[in-house]
């Protein structure tokens, strides 16, 4: 069922105080007294003695016939007492739920004067985001703040039903721990107890879900909160929610049904449709075709391997370790030079030396087959013309053409370079051209598989964890990890695969999950990789090696980011706007002016002195 509230009547949610809710009233009601209580919406004079009032609760509006109105101003809190009518013909408001039906014969009871809002309420008007979230009370109040909030809920409610009937436990973990690495900054707690001593605020409960798989929970799930330490953008937020997962004695596929079970009950809930698919593909083949890890599937232009084209090309611009290229329908029309300079600047801002871009055309007959701004294509009848084309041999721009199915009117873009900068400047110059907007109505699930277990390599040489360093390497890849001859170079340790999962949905990550280490020599050896030295990984992470000990279960976990998968279900850009009292992108909170300093006397007694800022 869709997640806006259906239901006909307040019954069950209903006060003493009201007999009914706004939006739930219909002609199938009229004739009878009822009750409703709300905030006033607007005011509209009838006749002298006679007024309209929008009376606004978070189901809807409903129109009221009100006599002697004139105290009523907009956000009064008040209660109505009437009788429902049909309204007058020729007077029905198509544009409501409520609007063919209004009460009348009214009553009203002045709950709350209200001073006149800081911004209108309605939906037509922009509003400065930190006004908003200063009066967040207030901008709650608006019907798409309901609805997400309402959405929300229903997220969560799915995915509850959806894990207690699979068989896991809820298990609360603590939000107090020892500062552990998740990839982002800690959150820190001054002990008072022990001056000098901090806790921190957990980036994620990954190793205590663990720990409940040592104690035999065997299906454990959470609606956990977690903080992160690090720099806001629309899908990143200090405090965060997230759906968190984890099972003894099974496989990376048990969890991706488990995770995928419980996403599209929401996911239902929230839309009314159930998602038809969940889609694989693995990271290499992400990384290829779309050049991200979290692939947008909803539209095509993807990026075509065309470097043994140019294995012996005389053009110098595309003598490079990798060329690869995308096409864009229709773009010579579409695209002015204006436009074109604008993407050779962003991808020179990407990190690539430049862009290479070349109309589609058609072959003229009659033109000198020499000219220098055309490549001929040979039996296609097609042409590369403009931008780059002079410097390619006739048989090049036939093979790109080609390669990349391009058609009359159509622009390809290419780049040169080392083969992860090629791919990640053609990622994004393909969502810049074609991502469609994110309430679009689709929803393209996608489960990308198999990421390497270290993205690269720190300053010292030492690698760094795609994910977090209690994944399990690739069952074929272990002995890489572990070889009998000693251990890897550092380059060498990259090509090690991991059993690593990342779900995304419309080129958003919601979240990411792996078979664990439940050994502890694998778990040593690679904080050993990592640098992390014995006597240190047995300080900071003494009690889950120690849990290894005494019978570890084989498991493995997921968590998902519930503000993303709310947001990008109702529509929004922002997480911002499915989180009821978020922080601004620069981690302030307007409404009660977080962060800021503390007493001197709670300083003292925290044994903390503030430093002047270096």
């Amino acid at each position: 069922m869709p997640a806006d509230d259906t239901q006909n009547s307040a019954a069950g949610s209903a006060t003493a105080m009201r007999s009914d809710l706004c939006g739930h009233l219909n002609s199938d009601d009229v004739g009878r007294c009822v009750t409703v209580c709300g905030w006033v919406d607007r005011r509209r004079e009838h006749s002298e003695h006679l007024a309209f009032v929008d009376l606004r609760d978070h189901s809807g509006v409903l129109q009221c016939v009100v006599d002697g109105a004139r105290d009523l101003r907009a956000e009064y809190v008040v209660a109505i007492t009437g009788t429902l009518r049909l309204r007058p013909e020729g007077t029905a408001n198509p544009a409501l739920p409520t609007g063919d039906v209004e009460l009348q014969d009214c009553d009203v009871e002045l709950l709350s004067r209200a001073e006149p809002p800081p911004f209108p309420l309605d939906e037509r008007t922009e509003v400065d985001e930190t006004l908003r979230l200063r009066h967040r009370y207030v901008d709650l109040r608006k019907p798409r703040m309901q609805r997400n909030l309402r959405s929300r809920a229903a997220v969560n409610r799915a995915i509850r039903r959806a894990m207690d009937a699979q068989g896991f436990v809820e298990v609360e973990t603590p939000m107090l721990i020892a500062s552990t690495p998740e990839g982002a900054r800690d959150f820190v707690v001054p002990s008072r107890k022990e001056p000098g001593a901090f806790y921190a605020l957990p980036q994620s409960p990954q190793i205590f879900k663990q720990l409940t798989m040592v104690g035999g929970v065997d299906r454990y799930y959470q609606i956990a909160r977690c903080l992160r330490d690090e720099d806001l953008r629309a899908d990143r937020q200090f405090e965060f929610s997230q759906l968190d997962v984890e099972a003894s004695f099974v496989q990376r596929d048990d969890v991706l049904g488990f995770v995928t079970t419980a996403v599209a009950e929401a996911t239902a809930e929230v839309t009314g449709h159930d998602p038809e698919t969940f889609d694989r593909i693995t990271w290499l083949d992400a990384m290829e075709r779309f050049g991200s890890d979290k692939p947008d599937t909803r539209f095509g232009m993807e990026l075509v391997e065309l470097t043994p084209i140019f294995a012996d090309t005389k053009a110098r611009v595309f003598q490079a370790p990798c060329v690869k290229g995308i096409c864009l329908s229709g773009g010579a029309e579409s695209l002015p030079r204006s436009r074109i300079d604008e993407l050779v600047a962003m991808c020179q801002r990407w990190g690539a030396k430049g862009l290479a871009w070349m109309r589609v055309a058609t072959a003229d007959p009659a033109s000198d087959s020499s000219n220098e701004d055309a490549a001929a294509s040979g039996a296609s009848g097609l042409i590369l013309e403009a931008g780059v084309a002079k410097f390619l041999s006739s048989a090049e721009a036939a093979a790109v053409i080609s390669a990349l199915d391009a058609k009359v009117g159509d622009m390809v873009f290419l780049v040169a370079d080392e083969r992860r900068l090629v791919r990640h400047v053609l990622g994004l110059l393909r969502l810049e051209l074609g991502r469609p907007p994110v309430n679009d109505g689709s929803f393209n699930y996608l489960w990308v598989l198999d990421f390497p277990l270290f993205e690269g390599l720190n300053a010292q040489g030492e690698p760094i964890p795609s994910h977090h360093p209690f994944t399990m390497p690739h069952e074929d890849d272990l002995p890489m990890l572990m070889p009998p001859d000693g251990p890897l170079s550092g380059e060498d340790l990259l090509q090690i695969r991991s059993q690593a999962y990342d779900l995304v949905l419309n080129g958003w990550e919601l979240g990411s999950g792996s078979v664990r280490i439940h050994r502890r020599d694998v778990q040593q050896r690679i904080f050993e990789v990592l640098g992390i030295a014995a006597d240190e990984a047995q300080k900071r992470f003494g009690f889950l090696l120690d849990a290894f000990r005494y019978g570890a279960p084989p498991h493995a976990g997921f968590a998902v980011g519930l503000d993303r998968l709310t947001a990008l279900l109702v529509g929004e850009e922002n997480i911002r706007e499915v989180i009821a009292f978020p922080k601004t992108q620069s981690g302030a909170d307007p409404l009660t002016d977080a962060p800021s300093p503390i007493a001197e006397t709670h300083l003292q007694e925290l044994g903390l002195r503030v430093l002047p800022p270096a």
